[in-house]
C-alpha cells in the first residue's frame, strides 16, 4: 500500500496574523478530508518563533489540532539563520532551545514502507553550534542504515537554486561549505528527493548531480515580484507525495479553493518594508 506524504510549508502562524491563520485552516479542513498518513511542515511554522514564544506555541497547539500524525523542522522565523553579515536573528543555542521546548526535536527519521524520511534542521548547517556537527553525523548514519529503502530528505531551505557548486552566499538557499559537506553525504546513497520550502514558490525539476529538489509553496503567502525573482510558481498550497514500497513515488501541488494569496511586500506590518529588486 502506497504511503500518503503531505507537506506543508511556511503557515507563519501567529496572533497578529489571521489572514495566515485563515488559510491555515482552510489546509486543516482539507487534510483532515485527506487523510495522509503523515503530515510534514518544512520550516516557519511561526511569524516569528525565533523571538516571540507565543508563536511557537501557537503553532504547536493548531498542529496538534489537526489530529493527524505529524512532524516538522524548523525554519528561519522559528530559530533564526545562517550568522552572515545583516543577519538580524542569527540561529543559537536559545533559539533553538526554545524550539525543542515548543515543538520537540529539530530533526527526524521516520521509516515508512519502502522508505527513509529524514527531516533536517537547515537553520544550523553554517553554525558553529555543536548540534550542527552532531547532525552531520546522524544524517550520515541514517544513510548508511537505511537498509535498501529509497531516502526522503525534508528541509526548511533548499540545497541551492540551479546547481550544487554555486559559490554565492544566499538568503534562499544552504551556504556554500555546508552544502558541500552535505552533497558528499548525499551523493554516497543518493535520496530519491530533497524536498523543501522557504522560497515561497512551487517547483520540481532534477539540478546538477541528478539530486532531484521539490519546492513547496507556502500555505500563508508569496513574495512579490518586485522584491523576489521568479524561479518556480508563486502560489499557495501544499504538496501531496505518493511514496510507493518500490521506491517510485509522485509528487503534486495542491492548491485549494479559498486560500487567499498574500503578498507579503504588501504587508510591512508582518515583517517590515522588504526590498525591492534593482530594476
Amino acid at each position: 500500500m502506497s504511503f500518503r506524504l503531505a507537506q506543508i510549508s511556511d503557515t507563519h502562524l501567529s496572533a497578529r496574523a489571521p489572514g495566515f491563520s485563515a488559510n491555515f485552516n482552510i489546509l486543516a479542513m482539507h487534510l483532515r478530508e485527506m487523510r495522509p498518513d503523515l503530515v510534514v511542515n518544512t520550516g516557519d511554522l511561526s511569524l516569528n518563533g525565533a523571538d516571540e514564544a507565543a508563536d511557537l506555541a501557537l503553532a504547536r497547539a493548531t498542529h496538534d489540532a489537526l489530529g493527524l500524525d505529524w512532524l516538522a523542522v524548523p525554519g528561519n522565523h522559528d530559530i533564526g539563520d545562517d550568522p552572515l553579515p545583516g543577519c538580524a536573528q542569527p540561529a543559537n543555542a536559545a533559539r533553538l532551545a526554545r524550539w525543542r521546548a515548543h515543538l520537540g526535536a529539530d530533526s527526524f527519521v521516520r521509516d515508512v514502507p519502502g522508505w527513509r524520511l529524514i527531516g533536517l534542521n537547515s537553520q544550523i548547517t553554517a553554525c558553529t553550534l555543536p548540534e550542527a556537527e552532531a547532525q552531520l553525523g546522524a544524517l550520515n548514519a541514517a544513510l548508511e542504515d537505511a537498509g535498501g529503502r529509497s531516502v526522503a530528505i525534508l528541509m526548511h531551505k533548499p540545497l541551492c537554486q540551479e546547481r550544487m557548486d554555486e559559490t554565492g552566499s544566499t538568503y534562499w538557499c544552504i551556504q556554500p561549505g555546508p552544502r558541500q559537506r552535505i552533497v558528499e553525504l548525499l551523493m554516497r546513497h543518493r535520496p530519491a528527493f530533497i524536498a523543501s520550502g522557504h522560497v515561497h514558490q512551487w517547483r520540481d525539476r532534477g539540478v546538477s548531480e541528478g539530486l532531484r529538489q521539490i519546492w513547496a509553496p507556502s500555505a500563508a503567502f508569496i513574495v512579490g515580484d518586485p522584491y523576489q525573482e521568479v524561479v518556480g510558481e508563486k502560489r499557495v498550497g501544499f504538496v501531496e507525495h505518493v511514496l510507493h514500497p518500490d521506491g517510485a513515488f509522485e509528487s503534486r501541488m495542491v492548491a485549494l479553493l479559498g486560500l487567499v494569496t498574500h503578498d507579503i511586500g504588501e504587508m510591512p506590518e508582518m515583517y517590515g518594508p522588504l526590498k525591492r529588486l534593482a530594476a
